[in-house]
């Protein structure tokens, strides 16, 4: 029985997450055409959208105080990935407004895709590695010319919370952008929408920024090194909310494949172990 009432409950909460996102990603691009904005639309994601889905799917969000911080000048941030509602909470908590670095695919998803392609995101074809690094090329001008980055440098959702190996596409922008870098960990996202499927459940989901974190005067041979930097300090900043954390030695990801470290990471990995 009470599995019945889940059941009918997230097809509730499915309808109403298409129907508001619908309304609003429609008049999101009214606002767009009618002002020639694009920061319009990405303002009223932050103030309308996200706040009615958590809404909607019982989910109270904290952010812990921000750091002292130049909001008026650009940066990448970087927040771990453990669900779908990540996206929600990232519009919700972002002080400013954002633009993503998201799978290609998405490009093509009714609504979403145009939203995104309307508001500026930042799509990358990682299967091609010409392509991508046009995408990635195509971030590191838009953030020179002022605009704020959102990346999951994870790659995909961690299933156990811990926070996964890093890929390198985020850092490469960071260094040609020469922007700070704030990273930005969450907690709880992944009990209230698992990765398997739209089991919505009622929670609390916790949000902690980081001290910015400077790329100025740093070359691409000092790229790992950032990526060590950020990814602890990610790590840390989980920990202090709950989180599980992460294994710090295997920072980062293998080439192709998310979710796992370097070869030579792993076998340390396996040694310590």
């Amino acid at each position: 029985m009470k599995s019945l009432g889940w059941l009918v409950l997230n097809v509730i909460q499915a309808i109403y997450t298409a129907l508001w996102s619908a309304f609003w990603i429609s008049l999101a691009l009214i606002a767009l055409i009618a002002t020639l904005n694009p920061d319009v639309p990405l303002a009223m994601a932050r103030r309308f959208w996200g706040p009615g889905l958590a809404w909607g799917a019982l989910v109270k969000v904290q952010r812990e105080p921000l750091p002292d911080v130049d909001w008026s000048k650009p940066h990448i941030f970087v927040m771990n990935h453990q669900s779908m509602m990540d996206i929600v909470v990232a519009f919700m908590t972002i002080p400013v407004n954002i633009r993503f670095v998201a799978k290609h695919v998405l490009k093509y998803v009714p609504f979403l895709g145009w939203y995104m392609a309307a508001t500026g995101m930042i799509f990358v074809d990682r299967s091609n590695r010409e392509r991508a690094v046009r995408s990635l090329e195509a971030a590191g001008k838009r953030i020179r010319e002022g605009a704020n980055i959102l990346a999951y440098p994870e790659g995909t959702r961690s299933r156990d919370g811990r926070i996964l190996p890093f890929k390198k596409g985020p850092f490469v922008v960071a260094l040609k952008a020469g922007v700070p870098i704030i990273p930005v960990a969450l907690e709880g996202c992944g009990r209230t929408l698992p990765a398997d499927g739209f089991k919505v459940r009622p929670g609390v989901v916790r949000v902690k920024f980081g001290e910015p974190i400077s790329t100025a005067g740093l070359t691409d041979d000092q790229r790992d090194d950032l990526m060590h930097r950020v990814r602890d300090a990610l790590i840390d900043l989980q920990v202090s909310i709950g989180g599980p954390g992460g294994d710090k030695s295997a920072a980062i990801a293998a080439v192709g494949q998310e979710g796992v470290a370097e070869p030579e990471k792993r076998e340390q990995v396996q040694r310590a172990g």
